[in-house]
């Protein structure tokens, strides 16, 4: 197990790469050099990553990202071809052991404009439960992370899926408007106008979670993906993972055979799955149980089959199946 302190936002913006020639972006789609046409290359590793560069940064910057929408982030491959185009890129943006061939890719591309997500906030530690965390120790953000096997993550470490907590997803949002300041510093007041309007429509989104999932008729809720571990530790719920926070893990008889029971105990109702995995399980446990199915999207990609456009509806559409599943007034 590697061992890393996080570090604060500030210490991870370089100084930005001048006359950067154009990017080709890695998803396919069109990402011009800041050379080519004025405008800041952001290359992010992923979605919500991509959301908060197209938010922060807008007419200032051409967004490149690595995953193509539809593909499972945590399998993301990389070919030569794309690295080299990654170099290319004024700023990159990445979520440090989240998507192991994305730190490969990033350790070699050369940039100088290198934001880890991961920094910018604190990561936890999830199991299968969800409100054990005290969020009042988080100032700081000092603690020390892990890097684990595998996909870099699992139940017995660091829960990469901050995104999903407003209130963390506003700290790396903050993280990613300094980046841009500093890589553009012509636009850094635009820049800021945008983080700040961004981190308004967060406070706002965190306050209608708070308020419509606080007086639920149960508390507990079971996914496939244990990827909200920090949402149901900021709203009080408590999260059941069927595969841990590899959604392609296969969970064994005696797991499943708990969930039915934690399903009886708990007043369960509804067993979630995402767009981006597959929904056996999910279905399997289901029919066990004769529970129904429902979608709570992870966020780690948009598609035609998402409950929504972009960060905010998604999450809203999360809200309102939460609501239903846990039973509100």
């Amino acid at each position: 197990m590697n061992i890393r302190r996080l570090i604060p936002a500030a210490a991870l913006t370089g100084a930005v790469a001048l006359g950067a020639t154009a990017l080709t972006a890695c998803s396919g789609a069109t990402a011009a050099g800041g050379s080519q046409d004025g405008k800041l290359a952001v290359t992010a590793s992923f979605y919500p990553l991509q959301f908060l560069a197209e938010q922060i940064g807008k007419d200032h910057v051409t967004v490149a990202t690595l995953t193509k929408p539809g593909v499972e982030p945590h399998d993301l491959e990389i070919s030569p071809k794309q690295t080299a185009a990654l170099g290319e890129s004024d700023v990159v943006l990445y979520l440090k052991s989240l998507q192991p061939a994305v730190d490969k890719a990033v350790a070699q591309s050369g940039v100088k404009t290198v934001v880890d997500a991961a920094a910018l906030t604190r990561l936890e530690t999830h199991g299968g439960g969800g409100h054990d965390h005290d969020h009042g120790a988080e100032e700081g953000h000092s603690e020390e992370g892990h890097s684990e096997e595998g996909h870099g993550h699992g139940e017995a470490g660091q829960d990469p899926h901050v995104w999903l907590d407003p209130v963390k997803y506003a700290e790396i949002a903050k993280g990613v408007g300094a980046a841009l300041e500093k890589a553009d510093p012509g636009h850094a007041a635009d820049y800021k106008k945008n983080t700040d309007e961004l981190l308004t429509k967060l406070t706002a989104l965190d306050t209608e979670f708070k308020d419509g999932l606080k007086n639920t008729t149960t508390k507990t809720f079971i996914t496939t993906h244990s990827a909200f571990g920090y949402l149901a530790e900021r709203y009080g719920l408590d999260q059941e993972g069927i595969s841990g926070v590899d959604p392609e893990s296969e969970p064994s008889p005696a797991r499943m055979k708990e969930l039915q029971t934690v399903a009886k105990k708990e007043n369960v109702s509804t067993v979630f799955f995402e767009t981006l995995a597959s929904d056996k399980t999910a279905k399997t446990l289901a029919a066990d149980t004769g529970l129904k199915t429902d979608v709570l999207d992870p966020l780690e990609g948009i598609t035609d089959k998402s409950q929504g456009t972009d960060y905010f509806e998604v999450m809203r559409s999360n809200l309102k199946n939460l609501q239903k599943a846990l039973g509100t007034p």
